[in-house]
């Protein structure tokens, strides 16, 4: 059952999602888009698809970088470059493309959200003067395009870099007093905000070997908390992966995900990013951030 379940998976994606040019589309009637491509590409390098495919898709994600080395979600809109920690994940997972790979981090490593000094009487918790990145140009740094920006350059080798030293302190500072993570804001006028299970479980993912675990005691404990109760693909990713990278082993998480596989009969189909999630999940058994290359 859990292979021809798997099988359904790959298929889903492969034959209904991708069109002749290599691309990956979000549902069955889409356009190609380059952060469905890349999740597809990850997840299909786990699953062992022969690497024309992969090396196809890549390919067409190059249609996507600017010369400056971002990636666009299109090209109406280049200031959306949110794209580019995801393309520069998928390029390193197929031979082949470190040029493009080399271009998109150098983009990241001199890039980032908007920043300024907090005054006094400002509304938000946060420090606002730490850099992380952005969903697009010119606007603040949120937790998730920092962490899956810390991901990738972690993963081509630009660890040791002072730019991510500064966005695992921006994700640090950004975490909730009860432990978890949001989109990005901690307190506004003194009020806690609440936490997000994919937040939490993306930035864990992103700081694993960055921050001493006595700072994330807590958030792991949250993070333990939610994935025994949720069933929302992205959220056990996300959860899955932040606690694998911090050697907690997901009970039962091959099921979880084969359950989560059965949910669209009843729900609708998901999107190929959630499809992949869980593919990769299932392949790297939670170890995402392992398989990634992170280190």
């Amino acid at each position: 059952m859990q292979e021809a379940e798997i099988k359904e998976t790959v298929s889903g994606i492969t034959s209904r999602r991708t069109e002749a040019a290599g691309g990956f589309a979000q549902t069955d009637r889409g356009g190609p888009r380059p952060d469905a491509t890349a999740w597809a590409v990850l997840a299909l390098k786990a699953a062992g698809e022969p690497q024309s495919t992969l090396a196809q898709a890549c390919r067409f994600l190059s249609r996507f970088q600017l010369a400056d080395g971002r990636v666009v979600f299109s090209g109406e809109s280049k200031a959306a470059w949110w794209p580019t920690p995801l393309a520069a994940l998928a390029w390193g997972a197929v031979p082949g493309f470190e040029g493009e790979k080399g271009l998109a981090l150098g983009f990241l490593l001199k890039t980032g959200g908007r920043r300024f000094q907090k005054k006094e009487d400002s509304p938000t918790g946060h420090d606002t003067a730490i850099r992380g990145w952005s969903w697009i140009e010119e606007t603040h740094s949120r937790v998730e395009p920092t962490a899956l920006s810390v991901l990738a350059l972690r993963a081509g080798g630009k660890g040791g870099r002072p730019r991510v030293a500064e966005a695992a302190a921006m994700l640090m500072n950004r975490r909730l007093p009860g432990g978890g993570w949001n989109y990005g804001n901690t307190t506004v006028f003194g009020q806690e905000l609440l936490p997000m299970p994919d937040s939490t479980g993306l930035a864990l993912a992103a700081l694993s070997g960055m921050a001493g675990r006595a700072a994330v005691e807590k958030s792991l404990g949250y993070a333990q908390a939610r994935l025994r109760e949720t069933d929302a693909p992205f959220s056990l990713f996300w959860l899955a992966c932040g606690l694998a990278a911090w050697g907690i082993d997901p009970p039962d998480l091959t099921g979880r995900i084969l359950d989560c596989l059965a949910l669209p009969k009843r729900r609708g189909p998901y999107e190929t990013t959630l499809l992949s999630m869980l593919l990769l999940a299932y392949a790297c058994r939670g170890k995402v951030v392992s398989f990634l290359g992170v280190g």
